[in-house]
Parts: C-alpha cells; structure tokens; sequence
C-alpha cells in the first residue's frame, strides 16, 4: 500500500511509526515540533528514504498537494487548537491521497482515569525525571495490569486504574515490545501541557468540512478517523 507513495509523519517523536512507513517501502518525510526530530534521526538517519525535519502544524514547510498518504497519531489532543491542527493535514494531500488521524475519545468515564488526576502534577515535572519515573511505574505496574487485563469481561475496563498504558489484547505486541510501548505512550499520557479528547461526532465533522471522501470513523482504543482528497 505505501510501497513507493511519498508519507508524511506528522508528529513523529522518536520514529514508532515511521520504522513501519519505511519498512512498508514509502519514502518519509517526519515531522515534529520538539527535539525528538534528534531521536527520530538517530533511530533510523541510515534510511535513504526518510526526511526529519522539525516544524510547526500550523505552519507546514512544504508545498501544498505533495504526499500520497498524510496520518498523525497520538498527536492531535496535545496541540493547543485540535481542530486547526486536524485542517492543516489534508491540505498535503495529492488528489486521491489518503489521511489517517488518531484523538483520544472524549467519555464521561475519563472522569475516572488516574491519568487526569496525576496530569496537573506530572505536566510541570521535568521531562527527564518524568521518563524516568515512568520507567520505574512501567515496570511496577504493567505486570499487574495484564493480570487485571486478562480477567474475563470485565479486565479490559479495570486495568484503567493503572497508570500506564497497556496494548496487550489491542496489539500483536511481545512483552519486550509492549513494555516499550508502555513506556512511550505512558509518557505521552502525562508530559504533554496539552490534552484533549474530542468526540466522535466532531472527529467525522472535521473530514467533511474538509471535503474528504470515503470517511470513516472508528473506536479502536482512541477514536481513529480515515478518508481520501
């Protein structure tokens, strides 16, 4: 599907999902505002195909109409306007070319969720200690979280009581890699100064003002939204 097709990774951090791009034989080009452009460097630099470049969403430094596929995942809840954030992607895409977003889901039951208890302390630690401890809580805490998780009907709702993010049973993931990507996303969970979930309805509006076509919009953990220029 991406073999050959001109990718742009917006919000890359460290390169997760641009090692996939690149191993699936599109040429990338990874976008991100922060410093984790070095990471992403640093990970996977020795690919002929790939771009890094630090920029802003909201002011994108390409032309207009360049890529075949644009996505951004685990990325829009942490700007600070979600909606201009979304407007800026498909106004990348080449005619036919294909955008795929992720937002966390907007639901009364977050109310719950440890995360935005511990966020009004861990959003002003400094990011190195933060990594750190989250190190330490993912090793702690994820081994209990798969014991809660595996509990019948009820194991995949429980297991939010702990705070760190856990993909066993979403993802096809070996411990060392969901160990990983507990770390990552754990860390996402609680350094950004920005969080904001959004609805359904709101993530499906946002492709049709766009004018996309063949949207859809799914819950697969966060709410996941896809369509065509």
């Amino acid at each position: 599907m991406l073999n050959g097709k001109r990718v742009l990774d917006v919000g890359c951090g460290a390169g997760r999902f641009t090692e996939i791009a690149l191993a699936a034989g599109a040429e990338v080009v990874a976008l991100d505002y922060s410093s984790a452009v070095d990471a992403c460097w640093a990970n996977h630099g020795s690919c002929k195909n790939l771009n890094v470049i630090q920029g802003d969403i909201y002011h994108l430094p390409f032309d207009l109409g360049g890529f075949d596929f644009v996505y951004c995942l685990g990325v829009l809840q942490h700007t600070p306007n979600v909606m201009a954030s979304f407007l800026a992607l498909p106004k990348q895409l080449r005619p036919g070319g294909q955008l795929v977003v992720d937002v966390y889901p907007d639901l009364l039951l977050n109310i719950l969720w440890p995360k935005y208890w511990l966020r009004p302390i861990t959003k002003r630690a400094p990011q190195q200690l933060l990594f750190r401890i989250v190190e330490l809580m993912v090793e702690w805490f994820l081994p209990i979280s798969l014991v809660i998780g595996r509990i019948p009907k009820i194991g995949r709702k429980l297991r939010y009581v702990i705070p760190v993010v856990n993909y066993d049973g979403v993802l096809p993931l070996s411990y060392s890699l969901l160990k990983e990507w507990a770390v990552l996303d754990t860390f996402d969970m609680f350094a950004p100064k920005y969080d904001q979930p959004q609805t359904l309805s709101a993530l499906r509006r946002w492709f049709e003002d766009a004018g996309m076509k063949n949207v859809e919009v799914f819950r697969r953990g966060s709410y996941v939204g896809k369509g065509a220029k």
